[in-house]
């Protein structure tokens, strides 16, 4: 049995899906720049970490959105292969996407790369980007995770020498040194390792979806660690932590190849899903 959902209601539910990420954090990150504050001892920092939290508080109470950078909109989709709506779920998106740039309001942020024209909606040529994902089952899996130039701008992508995996920890602390206060952190910091030229990128951006109270294995944390034993600190103002969580995803790759991305999120981790269809 196919799912029967108005293509209006859909839209409805995915512009109020980006206003909720736009508007409030999840709960780990929250919960995670709380732990930072409390035990950072640089009092500028310290500082710095209590007007974010102040700012997300605002942000809630008055419902709009945390950054005056409200992203451009990436899309991550679990399509149940039994999922059937009946009407074009990839329009459905761009329709949600901008009504909620006129609704809530958003920043118009989408331009042409070389003429610079905005399309002044938030969408444009592959824009929103949506990234699908056939799964089993007769559900629908939704998360917007809109995605600020300041950290997006930082992010990094090398192609490594096969013999070259522990140079990895080092490009990473280069990456994040680079940055310095640019991206605004404490950061997140996805890592894609191995796939191709593309899907490492694409690995990277996922991690940023994992909880940042979810345990890091050996590497995650050695890096985690070095990362804030740099002293970049909040804003770049110096302090003990320049990074609230580090995750990484692999993917086997080319015998002659070691593909390695870093997608820096700033200390605004806007993430929010929604699920469609029945339950299993």
């Amino acid at each position: 049995m196919s799912l029967k959902i108005r293509c209006e209601n859909f839209i409805r539910s995915i512009a109020d899906l980006i206003r909720k990420a736009e508007i409030e954090l999840p709960d780990d990150v929250v919960n995670a720049l709380r732990k930072a504050e409390s035990i950072e001892e640089n009092q500028v920092a310290k500082s710095q970490l209590q007007a974010i939290l102040k700012n997300i508080e605002i942000a809630k109470n008055h419902a709009v959105p945390m950054c005056q950078d409200t992203g451009i909109m990436i899309f991550f989709a679990e399509l149940g292969t039994e999922f059937q709506p009946g009407f074009d779920l990839e329009a459905a998106v761009r329709d949600a996407v901008v009504l909620a740039t006129r609704e809530i309001p958003l920043r118009p942020n989408a331009v042409d790369p070389l003429n610079r024209n905005n399309s002044g909606n938030n969408t444009g040529s592959g824009i929103p980007d949506i990234h699908w994902k056939l799964v089993p089952g007769k559900q629908l899996k939704i998360t917007v995770s809109p995605k600020g130039a300041g950290s997006e701008n930082m992010s990094a992508l090398r192609m490594f020498n096969p013999t070259e995996a522990g140079s990895i920890k080092n490009f990473v602390l280069e990456t994040v040194i680079n940055a310095g206060g640019m991206p605004c952190p404490p950061l997140t910091l996805g890592i894609g390792i191995g796939g191709s030229f593309d899907k490492a990128a694409r690995l990277a951006k996922e991690a940023l979806l994992e909880p940042l109270d979810a345990p890091m294995n050996e590497l995650e944390q050695e890096v985690l660690e070095a990362v804030n034993a740099l002293g970049i600190g909040c804003m770049g103002l110096g302090g003990s932590t320049t990074a609230l969580a580090v995750h990484i995803k692999t993917a086997h790759c080319h015998t002659a190849s070691l593909p390695v991305a870093i997608n820096i999120q700033c200390w605004a981790n806007r993430h929010a899903s929604i699920v469609f269809g029945e339950e299993e």
